[in-house]
């Protein structure tokens, strides 16, 4: 069989284009360390690499999500906390206030004081995060939440939360409505207050001592002043109970149905303290306002002072306790972030080890196949060099 020149030069050169194209193609997967460059390289592997990429960029996203919330919670849980150290400012200047033997226009000095504080205190109840949300805001608005009215401050809001964009429930917002004017009255069971009070008497918070006697009713305590000799009687919901012209003795526990209180001073005839179911309805602005106009109050007695600081401080506990509440439940979300974001990235971690794993490049096994085409196509340069000299020119010359 005879073998044109033509031929030969042929195989040649095409011997030549397929091992630098195969060299090429070891060079390339070198330079990006990649096994699969494009689909056709290894279709199965490309399609697991892009569902692992897919995977990769979803955990992206959610890890974005998770990074606003835990910047709104941070925000969130800063802002509480100033609010505590206002509302035991508030509180300190309570107790300074029942001290006997201020005049009215010390007590003036320290409503002026809390006016301040209140002034204060809603500024942090319309904080923001910087960009325009407010973290107390409930399910979002452009106007801020809590709006200083004629009757007080009034939750403008939404209740509720916002909610981050990702596979996981996080907040972006708090209830405000919740953590600043739900807190309940009295002691959380009950609450004790002053109907009728022209004696000197004055009650305090109250206990539970039986929780499983306890009625939900309102009770009515009403004094007896005859002869000198003072009694009482206890009404359930204004009926008649087993306690009537009991004998009085000042700041000795008053008991009915599993609740109980102090009535301290000298009770008047017919004076009346009642003991009311507590509700979640306590505004903490309210509180303060209360505060305020009591203690701007001129010529009250020693009994109404009393009675109304009791009370104030009581309800500012109250309202104390409900941030506390929901600052507790913004810490837990912080820490739930902090498990979230270890999930995510562990997530990531498997996502791109399947994307390594479908496309990635044995170094040791590429460097050796480059060696092996390098010397292929050095052979196959080596022989279209020697094809190149078979010609009859050569031969003569």
């Amino acid at each position: 069989m005879r073998i044109s020149t033509a031929n030969a030069y042929d195989l040649s050169v095409d011997l030549l284009s397929r091992r630098q194209a195969d060299l090429s193609a070891v060079q390339e997967q070198l330079s990006t360390t990649k096994r699969v460059n494009r689909a056709s390289d290894d279709p199965a592997a490309a399609a697991r690499a892009e569902r692992a990429l897919a995977a990769e960029m979803r955990v992206d996203a959610n890890q974005r999500a998770v990074d606003a919330s835990a910047n709104a919670m941070t925000l969130v849980e800063s802002a509480m906390g100033d609010a505590n150290d206002l509302l035991l400012q508030a509180r300190d200047a309570l107790v300074r206030a029942g001290n006997a033997s201020y005049s009215d226009a010390e007590r003036k000095g320290i409503a002026d004081e809390l006016s301040g504080v209140r002034k204060q205190l809603l500024a942090v109840s319309n904080r923001t995060d910087g960009a325009g949300t407010y973290l107390f805001g409930g399910q979002g608005s452009d106007q801020p939440p809590f709006v200083d009215a004629a009757g007080g401050v009034q939750f403008r809001g939404t209740s509720g939360e916002v909610q981050a964009l990702s596979g996981e429930s996080l907040p972006l917002t708090v209830d405000g409505e919740s953590a600043w004017t739900r807190a309940r009255t009295g002691n959380g069971v009950f609450e004790s207050v002053a109907v009728t009070s022209t004696g000197t008497a004055w009650a305090d918070t109250g206990r539970v001592t039986n929780p499983a006697l306890v009625t939900g009713s309102t009770y009515s305590i009403q004094f007896d002043v005859t002869a000198g000799v003072t009694t009482y009687s206890i009404f359930q919901d204004g009926n008649p109970t087993a306690v009537a012209g009991a004998a009085f003795t000042p700041g000795q526990s008053i008991e009915i149905d599993g609740i109980a209180v102090n009535v301290s001073g000298g009770p008047a005839h017919g004076d009346v303290f009642e003991l009311r179911p507590s509700q979640p309805d306590q505004n903490v602005f309210d509180v303060l306002d209360r505060a305020i106009a009591e203690l701007n109050t001129p010529m009250r007695t020693a009994s109404q002072i009393a009675q109304a600081n009791s009370s104030n401080i009581r309800a500012l506990d109250g309202s104390m306790s409900q941030l506390a509440s929901a600052r507790s439940r913004v810490g837990e979300t912080l820490n739930r972030i902090d498990s979230v974001t270890g999930r995510l990235d562990d997530s990531r971690l498997a996502s791109q080890t399947e994307r390594s794993a479908a496309e990635g490049l044995d170094m040791v096994k590429a460097i050796s196949e480059f060696q092996d085409k390098q010397t292929g196509y050095d052979a196959a340069l080596k022989s279209y060099s020697m094809v190149q000299k078979i010609s009859l020119f050569n031969y003569i010359g």
